[in-house]
């Protein structure tokens, strides 16, 4: 078979502090150890990978030019089962999220997720595998990197205005790459960073339930967190940032991920108490209290609009759900005709109705409460609780009077290392206009949650000196009624070639610009999206030619 072994350790240098055994003696680090063949060699064919039990535990056993490497065996995202995944350029990509991990040190290199996931010594002789693991990490199936902690004689002060996905990701990999200076988050809310694409899809889920680290997290590794406060403005000549408290918090370096906030619709009757956005976790929890036995209108049919139908029509939640959009089906910019129309009709079978092709030109009420939506065709319809979900302006005017450049429509443009206008200032997320390399270098803005993770760890290498580019590729997803639906790419298309089933929602959507696929999107095909997320970040293409010719290429498709 002609394979070697990879036999680092846990993962890296810091693997034992990692498990909490550095301390212990060699003869109590043996007890914590155990060791088995888990295969004969020749039964993991190349660029295969399969799943092995080990004393209680599982490891994966992957082969990947010539070396056989042992690892952790589920994402540590959601849990998804990274055998079913895709292996190329030494990453293993979750099939479910599109998460990557190294397959030299179980480190997590691309988002979502937070944490790594073991390393384990393996070894090839006289054609068996065997594999060395740590209990506790087998047991764990994921691990942390260590934080350093502040140094007090380290004058450097590095903040981060935001406390969503991007400045979540930016405080702990600083501590995680070694800064011993201080650490400041400044959020608005008075949560600590929580998963937000969660909000809509399970409305009734409190901040703790979702939170992405403990409160001991955040204090073993030093990291302030100002909260319930908000940048009022930031002095560049100064280097200080202004709170609505009147207090102001020096820099040495910037990160600013402020993200965005729910568009309003500025027609009458959009403030009244039942007319909700979904932003934070309290709007999610007031609008499943509200809509509970009600008739509930959803103004908008992307995303956050279509994640709340399903949730409110699923088991009988609310009375009634009606959504509203200003286009012929349901995601027809984002996924295309074909595709929206078979989502429509699968909200449909769930007693979902549609106003398609309409706009709310007024929502009524009756002694202060929503009675009705008004649409500009003249229908109304009855609504007691109403839910608009049209899309995001950035939260960026408490920039206005700084010297950091916005563009006409208020967003943050950056360079490929997300600094922005002013040296030393970087910006990321939702409200930051960035050089996509998929897209040949184009400034484009993308408010999906993996791509706000991974501007974090990339700003904060880059405050660090580290000269790291963006270069991740967009990935997305969405489940409705228990149906999930992924998508990698970006751009615009002229063009959309199915393959699979889509009556059966089994399929793979090819999105094509010219001769380029710009863009895949699947459901029941997994993990066509990965593999093909893993072939644009080589920066390769599927050509139009070679999907009219196998429509289940994305499947077939190797590193």
């Amino acid at each position: 078979m002609g394979v070697t072994a990879s036999c680092r350790s846990g993962g890296d240098r810091d693997s034992d502090e990692d498990t909490r055994i550095s301390s212990q003696s060699k003869a109590s680090i043996a007890e914590d150890m155990i060791e088995a063949v888990v295969c004969r060699a020749d039964e993991l064919p190349e660029e295969g990978m399969k799943t092995f039990e080990v004393e209680g535990g599982k490891v994966l056993v992957v082969h990947h030019k010539g070396q056989l490497m042992a690892l952790g065996t589920t994402c540590s995202h959601y849990g998804a089962p990274l055998e079913k995944g895709s292996v190329c350029d030494g990453k293993i990509r979750c099939p479910w999220h599109g998460a990557c991990f190294s397959l030299t040190t179980g480190d997590i290199e691309d988002f979502p997720g937070l944490d790594s996931i073991p390393k384990y010594d393996i070894e090839v002789a006289s054609g068996k595998v065997t594999v060395r693991a740590n209990k506790a990490l087998l047991a764990a199936d994921r691990r942390s990197k260590p934080l350093t902690r502040r140094d007090p004689d380290n004058p450097s002060n590095f903040v981060i205005i935001g406390g969503g996905g991007a400045g979540a990701t930016c405080v702990e990999r600083l501590r995680q790459e070694g800064f011993t200076g201080r650490v400041v988050m400044i959020t608005q809310e008075y949560h600590l960073p929580y998963d937000r694409p969660k909000l809509s899809k399970a409305m009734d889920l409190t901040p703790d339930r979702i939170a992405l680290r403990s409160p001991h997290f955040y204090e073993n590794g030093d990291i302030e967190i100002l909260q319930g406060v908000s940048a009022e403005k930031v002095n560049t000549e100064e280097k200080e940032v202004v709170l609505n408290s009147g207090e102001k918090v020096p820099y040495n370096k910037l990160f600013i991920a402020t993200g965005a906030k729910p568009r309003v619709l500025g027609c009458p009757g959009d403030d009244l108490p039942d007319v909700f956005v979904i932003r934070t976790p309290e709007d999610a929890n007031a609008v499943a209290a509200a809509a509970s036995g009600k008739h509930t209108v959803i103004v908008g049919t992307s995303f956050i609009g279509m994640e709340a139908a399903a949730y409110l029509a699923s088991n009988n939640r609310a009375a009634s759900v009606t959504v509203i959009g200003n286009t012929s089906v349901p995601f027809e910019r984002s996924l295309g005709l074909d595709v929206g129309k078979r989502i429509q009709e699968m909200f449909e079978e769930q007693g979902v109705r549609f106003f398609n092709n309409a706009g709310v030109t007024e929502f009524t009420d009756e002694n202060g409460k929503l009675s009705g939506v008004l649409l500009d065709t003249e229908e109304m319809i009855e609504a007691e609780v109403a839910v608009v979900g049209v899309g995001v302006t950035p939260n960026t005017e408490f920039l206005e009077a700084s010297d950091i450049a916005r563009d006409e429509r208020g967003y943050v443009p950056v360079n490929k290392y997300l600094e922005t206008s002013v040296p030393g200032v970087f910006c990321g997320g939702d409200i930051a206009s960035f050089p996509l390399f998929t897209e040949d270098g184009a400034s484009v803005t993308i408010s999906h949650w993996q791509v706000a993770l991974g501007h974090g760890r990339t700003a904060a290498l880059n405050m660090l000196d580290q000269n790291s580019a963006v270069r991740s590729v967009p990935f997305f997803w969405t489940v409705l009624f228990g149906k999930s639906l992924r998508y990698t790419g970006y751009g615009i298309y002229d063009d959309v070639i199915i393959g699979g089933d889509l009556e059966n929602l089994s399929f793979i959507a090819y999105y094509c610009r010219g001769d380029r696929v710009v863009a895949l999107a699947s459901l029941g095909k997994d993990p066509a999206v990965a593999k093909y997320a893993n072939m644009l970040q080589q920066g390769k293409f599927l050509t139009k030619e070679e999907v009219v010719e196998d429509k289940d290429i994305a499947l077939k498709l190797t590193c």
